[in-house]
């Protein structure tokens, strides 16, 4: 399964910045005036794991497959997006197709960047492109009622679908995201969110863009959104797009010196899969051969069936039991055999939910 996500904000926060850095790719045009980000950039970004390494080393496949993220940088929204200001709500769309949001924000002053709204202030910038996202979850759920009332006249069982869409309507209209809702949970709302894809309903990571001088210590504009990101239930990582761009070229040695040197303990890029990772409740598994050291994103919970359909649809719909070792096991003892031979690998079926770092093999007959 692909992770996507899709990086927002206002113009000139450092989102194609961010986005070039991200992926390094210069295919983002990173300029000092808005909307310089006319069609939604997308690229896909390998997963940086390092027990892959780890398992090359014991295995020597002729190749390493990580998993992947997709990154779509959609272009700058401003005051009345929703209702086609700026380039409009085509770009609201972008983001319906993504798993979650990353919103950067400007954390540092800089009289050379021009900010849209005249000032840096970041929790004012939160809320106008929060407050969009909801405008635009607004007019669609309002076309949804309509349609719903419709069909209730004739279908009974319509009733309590049109009761928690009224009451996800007057949610919003107090201008609260569609996450915070009480009823997030209930059944008939989750129906709605599948068939809208409601955009404030997705999990948000807030990125504070900060300058060098921030990476080793919260300013106050830094504070402001991790004080902010509490009271929604959001997380937030903090970077430097700009030293993120000086990243590009340098080896993992170097990299890691350069951050070292700022106060910083990993990548942009690192905090971001991290925190997307817990937050969508994502884990990796790896199959290990000859041909292939590969890793495999899956749902944290998934069975071994299920985690085995990531690999092809026949591998679920045939599942007999699949050959598992511990990621720590096969590393211990040097590999398959050793592991097998110390009686670390284990043959688990259908109902076997599949841990983080497992190294497996499926057998299956279609």
């Amino acid at each position: 399964m692909g992770l996507s996500v899709g990086i927002v904000g206002l113009p000139n926060v450092g989102k194609s910045t961010t986005f070039n850095a991200l992926t390094k790719a210069q295919n983002a045009e990173a300029q000092n005036y808005p909307f310089c980000t006319i069609e939604p950039n997308k690229a896909v970004v390998p997963v940086p794991d390092e027990r892959l390494q780890e398992l090359a080393k014991i295995v020597k496949p002729e190749r390493i497959v990580h998993s992947t993220i997709d990154f779509v940088d959609i272009a700058g929204l401003v005051r009345g997006a929703s209702k086609g200001e700026g380039l409009g709500n085509q770009f609201l769309s972008n983001i319906r197709e993504t798993d979650m949001i990353l919103h950067m924000v400007r954390c540092f002053e800089d009289g050379n960047i021009t900010h849209v709204e005249g000032s840096v202030d970041p929790i004012r910038d939160i809320e106008i492109i929060e407050s969009e996202l909801i405008l635009a979850d607004l007019q669609q759920l309002e076309k949804k009622i309509e349609r719903l009332k419709k069909q209730a006249k004739a279908d009974k069982k319509v009733a309590p679908v049109l009761t928690i869409a009224q009451e996800l309507y007057a949610h919003l209209e107090e201008l609260q995201p569609v996450r915070t809702f009480a009823k997030f949970d209930d059944e008939h709302f989750q129906a709605l969110n599948k068939e809208l894809r409601f955009l404030s309903a997705k999990p948000v990571i807030f990125g504070a863009n900060v300058d060098e001088d921030g990476l080793a210590q919260d300013n106050e504009y830094v504070r402001q959104v991790k004080e902010y990101a509490a009271k929604v239930g959001a997380d937030v990582i903090k970077l430097s797009a700009k030293i993120e761009e000086e990243l590009i070229g340098l080896s993992d040695e170097e990299a890691k010196e350069l951050l070292q040197e700022l106060g910083a303990r990993e990548s942009g890029l690192e905090k971001i899969i991290r925190t997307a990772f817990h937050r969508l409740g994502l884990i990796n598994y790896f199959t290990a051969g000859v041909k292939e050291v590969r890793s495999w994103t899956i749902r944290k919970g998934w069975t071994a069936p299920k985690a085995a359909g990531v690999i092809h649809g026949d591998f679920e719909k045939g599942f007999i039991r699949a050959e598992v070792i511990a990621y720590e096991d096969f590393i211990k003892y040097g590999g398959e055999q050793g592991a097998k031979e110390a009686g670390k690998m284990r043959l688990e079926g259908k109902d076997y939910v599949v841990q983080d770092g497992d190294v497996m093999h499926f057998r299956f007959n279609v």
